[in-house]
């Protein structure tokens, strides 16, 4: 039965982002970012992986496509492919091999 939540948020919901927080903090992910947190460009990669997106353009025409979806997703920034490759390029990789490591 559909709980109201949208599916992805219910794959989300196993993450311990208590833990995630905590090694953004460790490495400063967050630091200087205004409007586009870890959180969310861990929840934009983890969607163009599990929907099979090939490029920066196909994430971006994907969360255009949902529209006002992408809030009750957990993202609240608008997403624009020049915002992933910044993000991509500027934030630490390894905020993201700790995780996995856990």
């Amino acid at each position: 039965m559909n709980s109201g939540t949208m599916v992805f948020s219910q794959i989300m919901d196993y993450l311990p982002w208590w833990r995630f927080h905590s090694i953004v903090k460790q490495y400063r992910g967050n630091h200087k970012v205004k409007h586009f947190s870890c959180a969310e460009h861990f929840r934009v990669m983890a969607f163009a992986q599990l929907t099979h997106r090939k490029s920066l353009r196909d994430v971006e025409a994907a969360f255009n496509a949902i529209g006002k979806k992408a809030y009750h997703m957990g993202i609240k920034s608008k997403i624009a492919k020049s915002t992933l490759a910044d993000a991509n390029e500027q934030r630490n990789w390894q905020i993201m091999l700790t995780l996995l490591r856990y």
